[in-house]
């Protein structure tokens, strides 16, 4: 294997996945939490999908973006997990040049889907608070299957120039990536050429793109908070704004950290590097995770229907 990490080659034919460099030793422990996230986030989102298609007073524009949501956090995390557990586990540590690049398409595919799909989550709650006459007849089916498929493309398609532009450069120093997945910089980063713009397209999709997407979020909540505290009554008041707090949990815990360790890899030069790969693939983790969680305890109807699914099996 030692003549495969430092040789001369344009296009490695695999890649040497590390895991988390310096707990090589403790990989196995490390994969404990790592599979426990793992199957909480697939039963978790499982069971959305489950409830939102056996219940018909559910199968409203909201839950269906929720269960896109959830469709898309299981993709991400089965994009990922499999392969960091096979490292853990099993040292395989070989990818692929060809299946590097695939994963690393899919899982920024997905994380900007997601961030697709919580822009439209808020303009579902925009269009219920600041127009619920007319939510029924704005939000129609056909028209919430144009935003998924919207969501879809422009998250196939903004990160489609990652594998594009990595593919064409020459790796002529490594073949050994210090993460557990082929990430859009860690596999940049071993090229023997000038990458900037690889990276300056990588931070265009940060700020112009996700940028955008919190923009038109903060638009919405805008207006939101405008229509709540028109309300007459606080009790009014509360109870509106409580429809939209499992929404903006689920915002913060996206985009928060996701901007911060995008920024961090890029510019910070003092950060443990195991410390770094070791929270950012938790923090890639942490939605599809908590999504779930938050929205069955957060939503009363997913949370009624979850009791009752409870109550009649164990009756």
């Amino acid at each position: 294997m030692s003549d495969s990490n430092i040789t001369d080659f344009t296009n490695p034919s695999i890649f040497i996945l590390q895991g988390i460099p310096g707990l090589e030793v403790a990989h196995v422990w490390i994969s404990i939490p790592f599979c426990t996230i793992y199957t909480i986030a697939i039963l978790g989102n499982f069971t959305i999908l489950f409830i939102v298609k056996t219940e018909p007073s559910l199968h409203e524009p909201m839950y269906y973006f929720l269960c896109m949501l959830a469709i898309t956090d299981l993709l991400l995390s089965t994009s990922m997990l499999p392969k960091m557990l096979s490292i853990f586990w099993f040292n395989s540590r070989e990818i692929s040049f060809s299946a590097c690049l695939t994963q690393m398409y899919f899982i920024h595919c997905f994380i900007e889907m997601e961030s697709g799909i919580l822009v439209a989550m808020a303009l579902d709650r925009y269009v219920a608070i600041c127009h619920p006459l007319r939510y029924s007849t704005i939000l129609t089916n056909p028209i919430v299957a144009k935003i998924v498929l919207a969501v879809v493309l422009r998250g196939g398609t903004v990160v489609l120039p990652y594998p594009l532009l990595a593919r064409q450069w020459p790796y002529c120093t490594n073949n050994i990536i210090s993460q557990p997945y082929c990430a859009h910089m860690a596999v940049v980063s071993l090229a023997c050429a000038d990458t900037h713009i690889s990276s300056y397209y990588g931070l265009f999709v940060i700020f112009c793109m996700k940028g955008l997407d919190m923009f038109f979020i903060a638009v919405s909540y805008i207006q939101i908070l405008r229509a709540i505290f028109s309300l007459p009554t606080k009790d009014a008041q509360i109870k509106t704004f409580g429809t939209c707090i499992s929404h903006l949990f689920v915002i913060l815990g996206f985009y928060i950290p996701r901007l911060f360790f995008s920024l961090m890899y890029r510019f910070s030069q003092n950060v443990p590097g195991h410390f770094h790969i070791l929270i950012a693939s938790v923090y890639h983790l942490m939605p599809p995770l908590l999504n779930p969680i938050i929205y069955g305890v957060r939503t009363k109807q997913i949370r009624d229907r979850l009791l009752q699914l409870f109550t009649h099996s164990g009756a």
